[in-house]
Parts: structure tokens; C-alpha cells; sequence
């Protein structure tokens, strides 16, 4: 959902870089993981919101800077859930991320490794034995998606 950017004052509050759109929709979920180092633990959200340009976050057991200096770098996560089921037809990004990704004729591309988010559509980040970066536009480039199966075909010249 998003990870913790950095301290705000003296009291713990902390900056968060958030993935959710909008932005502050990472604010509606109460129970946080936070991983960090190859340890997670739980964390309840006390209070959230906006501080000039930051979004900020208090969170149970987060009272002063050194506490919260110390969660700096953590990956925000959220139990699947709580989230609310997406339309039908849209995925969240993390149900994409490691899909293998094919064109119509069966030509493997490599796997979903990321998204970027262009604000004219997101572009898929895909890897294999190199790099491309494919428009995500279902219907024109993406024709499919099967999470079960774990594979995307999109419409793609393999050599592009």
C-alpha cells in the first residue's frame, strides 16, 4: 500500500509514500503491517491526514521521533481482506506483479516485475530477456488477464 518515507517533528508522527489512489485512501485501513529488515509486525492507525504537501500518519506505540526514525524504509501492508473487491475487469497492481505476460500467438515476453503510473494510462514493466515497457490499455494492448493461470497476453510485436 505504500512505506513509511520519513519523521515529521518531534511527537511521531511520520511521512508516508503512499500507492493507493487517490493518495489518502491508505488512511482507511486501520490495522497496518509494517515490514521492515525481514520482520513484520502490526500496527494500529491512530490518526492520518494531510500536513502541507506530506501525508502524514500517528500510529499505537509511535510517540516520539527515535520510535518512528526507527520505522523509516517500512512497507506498508494491508490484509487482502480488507480491501474492497475491484470492478469487474480492473485488478489492483499487485495482483498483476509477477504475471507471465505473452503475446496472442503464445510468444513469452517475461513476467510482470512492476507499473508506472504515466497519468495518461499505466504502462506494465515487463522483464525477461530484456525489458519492455507495454501501455496497459485493455482491449487495445492487454486482451486478457487470468489470475488463476497467472498470465497476461497482450497484442505486442515481440521484437518492439
Amino acid at each position: 500500500m505504500g512505506e513509511i518515507a520519513g519523521v515529521r517533528g518531534v511527537s511521531g508522527e511520520l511521512k508516508l509514500h503512499s500507492w493507493t489512489r487517490p493518495r489518502e485512501n491508505i488512511l482507511d485501513y486501520p490495522v497496518w503491517t509494517l515490514e521492515i529488515g525481514g520482520t513484520s509486525h502490526e500496527r494500529g492507525l491512530v490518526a492520518g491526514g494531510w500536513r502541507g504537501k506530506n501525508l502524514v500518519a500517528r500510529l499505537e506505540g509511535v510517540t516520539d521521533r527515535d520510535t518512528a526514525q526507527a520505522l523509516v524504509g517500512s512497507r506498508i501492508l494491508v490484509a487482502r481482506s480488507s480491501m474492497p473487491e475491484p470492478e469487474p475487469e480492473s485488478f489492483y497492481w499487485f495482483e498483476l506483479q509477477g504475471l507471465s505476460v505473452e503475446t496472442l500467438d503464445g510468444t513469452p515476453l517475461g513476467a510482470v516485475a512492476g507499473l508506472i503510473e504515466t497519468g495518461a494510462n499505466d504502462v506494465l514493466v515487463v522483464r525477461g530477456e530484456r525489458e519492455r515497457l507495454i501501455p496497459y490499455t485493455p482491449g487495445v494492448h492487454v486482451q486478457s488477464v487470468d489470475l488463476e493461470s497467472g498470465r497476461l497476453r497482450v497484442d505486442w510485436d515481440p521484437e518492439f
